[in-house]
Order: structure tokens, then sequence, then C-alpha cells
């Protein structure tokens, strides 16, 4: 498999042009979409008329500074958060009404801002809350030893409790109990946020290997330019409005996201 560079830096990542670009696939290959999305809290808009698609296979990254509405997309599409307006279809169902946990089962995921594991329990019993709706016990077993193949540190540190390791190895442990669930959809809300650039660069580079396998990734990421060198397309979202949107390529070479969120 052809590597290139991230940039910045002399470690590899899976060469974009080995997964299907998006004007590639079907058009009708969508597996989320939010329409015309609104949500308020209380007074305060948070999303308006916020319309994206994200087709089966794809890396989609999600930009935009503090306060600009990411993390409430994000909600959005997990379900913690319900529009006042619009619809959110997944896999050509109407699931705006869906709670989290239906969510779930059927096949998204979320590996959550600041990692938000659970201290108190071990790394074992952390990655097994996230298998907690499944019944398939083999199944679960043969993913165990997957998140393990994929993460050796979360297999080394099985018996220790989570709120005792470090920054880098709670993510790890937080992107496995998302794999947990068998996700074919997973959300990743600020995956860098808080970590080491060596460390940053793993991060992305286990993104690439998880898109891969098949999932389909929605990334929500303030670094935009890591996130554009794997991504597929991207949207720019500004005070609750998508400002912007475009292939990966196109974003990086325009003016008003070089000016605004690329430092050039």
């Amino acid at each position: 498999m052809k590597l290139i560079a991230i940039p910045g830096s002399s470690r590899p990542i899976l060469d974009d042009e080995q997964r299907p670009r998006s004007d590639e696939r079907p058009s009708d290959d969508v597996v989320l979409r939010l329409q015309n999305v609104e949500v308020r809290y209380g007074a305060v808009p948070a999303l308006r008329q916020v319309s994206m698609e994200i087709r089966r296979g794809e890396i989609v990254c999600l930009l935009g500074g503090n306060a600009s509405g990411k993390s409430t997309t994000m909600k959005t599409i997990i379900g913690s958060v319900r529009p006042s307006k619009g619809s959110v279809r997944y896999d050509g169902r109407d699931i705006t009404d869906w709670n989290t946990s239906r969510r779930v089962a059927s096949g998204i995921a979320i590996v959550p801002e600041a990692r938000r594991i659970f201290p108190r329990l071990t790394v074992l019993e952390n990655l097994m809350m996230g298998a907690f709706l499944r019944r398939d016990r083999a199944d679960v077993q043969a993913d165990l030893d997957g998140v393990f193949e994929m993460f050796p540190r979360l297999k080394e540190r099985s018996a220790q409790r989570g709120g005792t390791m470090s920054g880098g190895e709670q993510q790890m442990l937080a992107m496995g109990r998302a794999l947990m669930s068998r996700p074919r959809f997973l959300c990743m809300d600020e995956p860098s946020m808080g970590l080491a650039p060596v460390l940053v660069e793993q991060q992305f580079e286990t993104i690439q290997r998880l898109n891969a396998t098949g999932i389909t990734i929605f990334l929500v990421e303030q670094n935009a330019t890591m996130a554009l060198a794997i991504a597929n397309r991207g949207y720019v979202l500004q005070s609750g409005q998508l400002v912007l949107e475009g292939t990966a390529d196109s974003l990086l070479q325009n003016p008003q996201m070089q000016r605004a969120y690329l430092g050039t």
C-alpha cells in the first residue's frame, strides 16, 4: 500500500489515492444525511439550516472555530441533542426521533471530546462498556481481540484503572470502546485535543486504518491541516451555519480557508 507523509512530519499515512474519491462514489450511496437541521439552546440558535451528506466509506471532516456548532452537530447525529427543525437520516431511515441507544445499535458510535472514559473502571471494563448492547458474546470476544491487536498497550494494561492512564492511552481506550459496538459509522469529536504532536500523528494514522476496514468516519477537528490531509471532503461551520464545503483538496486551496484555518 502506498504511503504519503503527514504534513510537517516524516511519518507516513495511507495514500488518499487508495480510497475512492467522493466523485467516484454513487450519488445515492449516502449513509448519513442532515437536512435543514436547526438546533436551539433556549432562545439561542446553535445550528441554522445545516444540510450535509456523508457517503459510505468516506472520511468527512467538520471544521470551525470555538462555538461554531461542531459539537452540536455531532450530538445531533449521535442523538443526545434533538433538532427543533429538520431531519437526520441514516442508511435511508429517518432516525431524527431515535434515542442514542437505538442509534448505537444500528451502527453509529462516537469517540467523544475529552475521551470521557470511566476512570474507576479497568481498561477491560471500559472496553466492555462499548459492547453493552450486544448479545453476540463470541463475536464480542473476537472484537476485543481485534482491539487489543490494534492497541497492544490496552492489552498490556487491561487490569489498570482507566483514570491512571496517560492522555494518549485514554484516547486509545476511548477509540477501542467505540469499536466494541462494531460501528459502521464512527463520529470522532476533537481526537487530537490535548495530545502531544507525535500522538496526534499516531491518532490520524489510526483513523485512516479504521477507515480502510470499511468504517465511515465523521471527524470534528480544529486541526484543519491534519484533518484535510486524510479526509475525502469537508464542511466548515461558522456561528451555526455552513459557510464552505467541498473536497479536501479544494478546501486546502481555498483562500478563505487558508486565511482563517490553515495559517497561510
